[in-house]
């Protein structure tokens, strides 16, 4: 499955409107946000379609996970969006996410905590806020927003970046960095990235350079983190791959069309994130000419000059500069 899909569900009492763009979606908050009402009303709906008081308005099939009997009842569903609500712990199973990665499905998960086995974005995790009622002031609407918002609006100069990837994204960054005369370290992956932020001194400044588009399981502890040592930022986006196409460096009419709606494009059976989308992306687009990538060891061209200032001039590295700039 492919493309955004809304979701219009309600009943006399309250009412959602979310738009779905990724295979896995991540819905976090406290209790008594709505969470688990949105969750009941899509299995009434399930189980008794109009008669259950709710109507559901989308193009896919909507339909609840849960139990013991989860994986033989995935084993009936193809092309839908599947919601599941927080306490069935087999979404945190290595078995469900080997299970799921042959699926053509969407999922939307309820959950409180990070889901390590999930390469899940940083930016389809959402909380649920009431944002008004409407005339008959019973039924109460709903929305989601985002839960982390990243506006690198912060004054805080580096000393130190923190590459999670240790392979060619690293030897990127570590010229970057050289050239600004700041140290420039790999992480050697994500998981790692919260010791080493908790283990550093305070006085020490940090930019922690990550995939976005699987680093939510590391958000609610890394950031938890960062507000009470304040000593870091985070740049997070979809993947190096996905900075390198930005760049335009091939001048390809296609890879800019994908990037402004990658939803289109990218098939979530093929792909189980969007990261190892734009590494196949990239590796194709490059194949014949001499700016061949590999994702394990960087081809020398993308250091030489005219290339390197080509990238590293693109707006999306204004970000890094603005922190590393002495």
């Amino acid at each position: 499955m492919k493309g955004s899909f809304e979701i219009q569900i309600q009943n006399n009492k309250v009412k959602y409107e979310f738009t779905i763009r990724r295979n896995i979606t991540v819905i976090q908050g406290d209790s008594a946000t709505g969470k688990t009402t949105l969750v009941d009303m899509i299995r009434e709906y399930q189980q008794n379609g109009q008669e259950s008081g709710v109507t559901l308005s989308c193009k896919k099939k909507c339909v609840v996970l849960e139990g013991q009997n989860w994986k033989q009842e995935l084993s009936l569903i193809s092309d839908s969006i599947v919601f599941i609500d927080e306490g069935n712990r087999f979404v945190s199973s290595v078995d469900f996410a080997s299970t799921i990665k042959e699926t053509d499905n969407y999922y939307v998960i309820v959950t409180r905590e990070g889901m390590e086995t999930l390469p899940y974005s940083v930016d389809e995790i959402y909380g649920i806020h009431t944002s008004g009622k409407y005339a008959d002031l019973k039924q109460i609407y709903h929305e989601f927003y985002h839960i982390y918002n990243f506006n690198n609006s912060q004054n805080l100069k580096t000393d130190t970046v923190i590459s999670e990837d240790s392979n060619s994204g690293y030897e990127f960054f570590s010229k970057l960095c050289n050239d600004k005369q700041v140290k420039c370290i790999p992480a050697n992956g994500k998981s790692n990235i919260f010791k080493m932020i908790d283990d550093s001194d305070s006085s020490e400044k940090f930019l922690i350079i990550a995939d976005g588009a699987a680093f939510g399981s590391q958000m609610n502890k890394l950031m938890l983190l960062i507000n009470r040592k304040k000593n870091a930022v985070l740049f997070l986006p979809e993947s190096f791959e996905y900075l390198l196409l930005k760049a335009d460096i091939f001048d390809d009419s296609e890879v800019r069309k994908i990037l402004e709606n990658p939803q289109d494009f990218i098939e979530s059976k093929d792909f189980f994130s969007w990261e190892q989308f734009f590494t196949n992306l990239l590796v194709e687009k490059s194949q014949n000419s001499y700016l061949k990538y590999s994702k394990k060891k960087l081809n020398k061209n993308y250091l030489e000059e005219k290339v390197f200032r080509k990238i590293s001039s693109d707006k999306n590295f204004s970000v890094i500069l603005k922190y590393i700039d002495k």
